[in-house]
């Protein structure tokens, strides 16, 4: 800047201002998704066994409805011997299934049409956390799991 020139005031005010930070508790999946619960539905949450995960479902079908995942594996279809059946054209025969493994719990899509949706991806085949949405067609499940960890 030549003598002479008047300096821009924002930019005096920028060179004298001082930096502030503002330190916030993390906001997790695991925290949005709990309070996201009806009393009755953390009460259910709280309740699970060690290894054991359960999907509350929010949109699609009947709001509300609770699958629990308690064996190794859990079949999701249309398909009247499934483990967990949605009855919808949305949802294929053979849709997917939950798998329970030392690391938790895993959904696998087993090669439907419309695919199955892990937090508005599509997947394959994907490790799941607690507060993930999980979507099958129409019905929109949120996964809540009891781990080791949280015995």
């Amino acid at each position: 800047m030549t003598e002479g020139q008047n300096q821009d005031p924002r930019s005096v005010e920028r060179e004298n201002a001082e930096a502030t930070s503002v330190g916030l508790p993390r906001v997790t999946d695991e925290v949005i998704a709990e309070y996201q619960l009806s009393q009755e539905e953390r009460a259910a949450v709280g309740a699970l066994p060690v290894g054991s995960a359960l999907l509350i479902s929010h949109a699609g079908g009947e709001p509300g409805a609770r699958f629990l995942l308690d064996s190794d594996v859990t079949t999701v279809g249309r398909h009247p011997e499934s483990d967990i059946f949605l009855d919808d054209v949305t949802v294929s025969r053979r849709h997917a299934r939950f798998d329970r493994g030392d690391d938790g719990f895993r959904v696998v899509d087993t090669g439907s049409l419309n695919g199955t949706y892990v937090n508005g991806d599509r997947v394959d085949e994907a490790k799941l956390r607690t507060g993930a949405e999980v979507r099958i067609g129409k019905f929109v499940l949120t996964f809540y799991g009891r781990s080791q960890a949280q015995a």
